[in-house]
């Protein structure tokens, strides 16, 4: 089980306790908004790529979504996201749970700059009705982020 994996992982950091689980999906942006009582921007959506055979996540505030150009850039090729049936295989959560706590060995997670201009954001915790409130060192600390990108731009309204 996803939830339990992320739980194990973050108990490692002793923050398995500040997991919240809700009654409503959080699967999307605008749900864990709605489940955490916060803005869309603080909702850290965990995005899964290919860069050539190597998977990675990178996490990105709610309201934006990635520039293309900036992340082949980035990244010297075009945005691939992984299948939504690969996600469990491959990085060890499913789609609308997934996130960078106890993923499968040989994912490389990146933040992205989005993220910097909040004090705390609601990153997934393995579930679609779980997340975890983490301010930006935090999520440094404990996500295992290779680097900060600056990947994305703000969805247009």
């Amino acid at each position: 089980m996803s939830l339990e994996t992320a739980k194990e992982y973050l108990r490692s950091f002793g923050m398995e306790g500040r997991v919240l689980e809700f009654s409503q999906s959080s699967a999307t942006v605008a749900e864990a908004a709605r489940a955490a009582g916060t803005e869309p921007g603080r909702i850290a959506k965990t995005m899964s790529f290919y860069v050539g055979e190597e998977p990675v996540l990178i996490l990105l505030a709610g309201d934006v979504k990635v520039d293309n150009h900036k992340y082949k850039e980035q990244f010297h090729t075009k945005a691939k996201m992984l299948p939504p049936e690969d996600l469990p295989e491959v990085v060890g959560h499913a789609m609308g749970g997934v996130c960078p706590f106890g993923i499968k060995p040989g994912v490389t997670v990146y933040l992205d700059e989005s993220l910097k201009r909040f004090e705390t954001v609601f990153p997934a915790a393995g579930s679609s009705n779980s997340a975890i409130e983490l301010s930006i060192p935090e999520l440094e600390k404990v996500s295992g982020a290779r680097a900060w990108v600056d990947i994305s731009k703000p969805v247009e309204a």
